[in-house]
């Protein structure tokens, strides 16, 4: 089953999300107990984001990581979100309309941006690097179009240690399989996140794939909840 789960297509995926749509935002902050929103202001922290900069939220969903972005570079800044499930960005854009935050949004293949090279200051990912096909294409196409000295930001689910190494597991591979049966009616998208994140390299293993890329002249990680989650943060080349 973990195996099936791992080896859907892009299409899959893209479909899987679109499911998901009316589900997502709520289950996320339900799943975290609200802690995603302070992991996204933490990467916007060491991303060093600041007013009038230019970034690129890839995979962006319902935009959550733009919308922190966003705060942070206004009043001059610019913010453009991509994925590619238009019912994950019409959702976005509707909170934005809300919000009267003025972020572009793009339909677009994370592992072809439709961007000159150099054209952004920082380039990010949020919970999204495990879905995509290539993760390293990815990386370098995120690396590509943001200016030398520029950062590319990942923040992704890894596995805590020690003592919350194993109720986590039980959290992961029981608890969000049933919630998502309860909640969404969606059984196989919610195993579909424990597998991924469990089967995704974290720490010291995923800044070695950053650097495999070539694109980075520094990685720096930080852990979050003891490692539940990680931020990375590469400078450009």
């Amino acid at each position: 089953m973990r195996a099936e789960l791992l080896q859907r297509s892009p299409e899959a995926i893209r479909q899987m999300f679109a499911e998901l749509v009316p589900f997502y935002d709520r289950s996320n902050t339900l799943l975290t107990v609200g802690l995603h929103y302070w992991w996204r202001r933490c990467a916007v922290q060491w991303s060093g984001a600041r007013p009038g900069v230019a970034v690129l939220d890839c995979a962006t969903g319902t935009g959550d990581f733009a919308f922190a972005f966003w705060r942070a570079v206004q009043p001059r800044g610019r913010v453009v979100g991509v994925d590619f499930c238009e019912p994950m960005l019409e959702r976005a854009r509707q909170k934005a309309q809300r919000r009267g935050a003025s972020i572009e949004w793009v339909m677009a293949d994370c592992h072809q941006l439709p961007f000159p090279d150099a054209s952004f200051d920082i380039s990010a990912i949020a919970f999204g690097i495990r879905n995509v096909r290539e993760p390293t294409r990815c990386l370098w196409e995120m690396a590509r179009v943001v200016r030398p000295g520029g950062r590319v930001v990942v923040l992704e689910l890894g596995w805590p240690t020690g003592i919350w190494a194993g109720p986590y597991w039980l959290y992961s591979r029981y608890w969000i399989p049933l919630f998502g049966s309860l909640f969404a009616r969606n059984r196989q998208a919610y195993a579909y996140l424990h597998a991924s994140s469990a089967s995704f390299p974290s720490g010291r293993e995923f800044i070695e794939l950053m650097e495999r890329t070539g694109a980075f002249r520094t990685v720096r990680a930080y852990s979050l909840m003891a490692g539940i989650a990680w931020c990375y943060v590469g400078t450009v080349s």
